[in-house]
């Protein structure tokens, strides 16, 4: 399955040129190497309005199959990446980001500090991850060999996993 996907780094320094965004790049290799095709990469501030008018287009035009965003997930006041994405949902994902946490929180007790999100909109999945690169490193290798199914299944190019009643 070739899959389209976008990843967009939410900072305001980012966006300004006064700091050079890690994760980005490190969550395009990483999703390049899991076969998908990165269509898009962009850094945006954390300015909510903005970021959900951005995630509605990408998704309304359905110009990626899989939205994975980075920053804006922590405690800071202008970290607003779960509640633009919320803003644009159609419904919750909620099993990602608890394995995102629950993964990490084997490795750092502050991975209960993300208030990342998981949401589709149409037939597309937006994931937010946290804006270190390490922990974004650490929360795609814990989802991504599981996406691919639901990506599928969004798409309507495979079928549920559950059996027919009757069949062995």
């Amino acid at each position: 399955m070739s899959c389209k996907a976008a990843v967009i780094t939410v900072s305001d320094t980012g966006f300004a040129g006064e700091r050079v965004d890690e994760s980005g790049p490190l969550i395009r290799d990483l999703l390049i190497q899991g076969g998908y095709e990165v269509v898009l990469y962009r850094i945006l501030s954390d300015e909510r309005k903005d970021l959900a008018a951005y995630l509605s287009l990408l998704c309304d035009e359905h110009q990626a199959d899989l939205v994975v965003t980075t920053g804006g997930t922590g405690f800071s006041p202008r970290d607003y990446t779960p509640e633009a994405t919320m803003d644009i949902a159609e419904r919750l994902v909620p099993g990602i980001p608890e394995a995102m946490r629950a993964y990490s929180l084997q490795k750092t007790n502050r991975a209960m500090l993300s208030r990342s999100v998981a949401v589709i909109r149409k037939q597309t999945l937006i994931i937010n991850v946290p804006g270190s690169p390490r922990a974004a490193k650490e929360n795609l290798e814990c989802i991504l060999p599981a996406l691919e199914h639901g990506l599928a299944i969004l798409s309507g190019t495979a079928r549920n996993c559950a059996r027919p009643l009757g069949s062995v």
